[in-house]
């Protein structure tokens, strides 16, 4: 059995469900990334994508000065355990429609897992993993 923690994403950027969303899309630019974790205090309570701040936020027309992460964040998360295996982990991805779960030890984030570490791991050769294991072009 092949675990979630075998190849989570442990490099991790939160944000705070207060922070903007022009914040988080600087923070995404600059770390090269497509997402962060969204917290209040020590809970996760979101994850904000770059196509949320896009849908969401832009095309909607909010001020993204003004408009905070904890008004167009994805919530109800569904997490996992770095121990659970991987393809409960993809089951969940699919019955839920998500494409990443955050991994929680004791109620504490230890990192992520998209549907492309997914790719990468168990489909190796499909077009997903080889687009998700390239380093990014922005």
């Amino acid at each position: 059995m092949t675990t979630v923690g075998e190849f989570m994403t442990t490099r991790l950027v939160t944000m705070d469900a207060n922070d903007t969303l022009t914040a988080a899309a600087q923070e995404m630019r600059d770390s090269a990334i497509g997402d962060v974790v969204v917290t209040d205090g020590d809970d996760v309570v979101g994850i904000v994508t770059d196509r949320d701040i896009a849908v969401r936020g832009v095309a909607a027309q909010r001020d993204p000065d003004r408009t905070t992460l904890r008004e167009i964040s994805s919530t109800g998360l569904v997490t996992v355990s770095q121990y659970d295996d991987a393809v409960a982990a993809a089951d969940l991805m699919r019955t839920y429609a998500v494409r990443r779960l955050p991994v929680m030890d004791d109620g504490r984030l230890v990192g992520l897992i998209s549907i492309g570490d997914l790719a990468v791991e168990r489909e190796p050769q499909s077009v997903l993993a080889d687009i998700s294991a390239d380093d990014p072009n922005n």
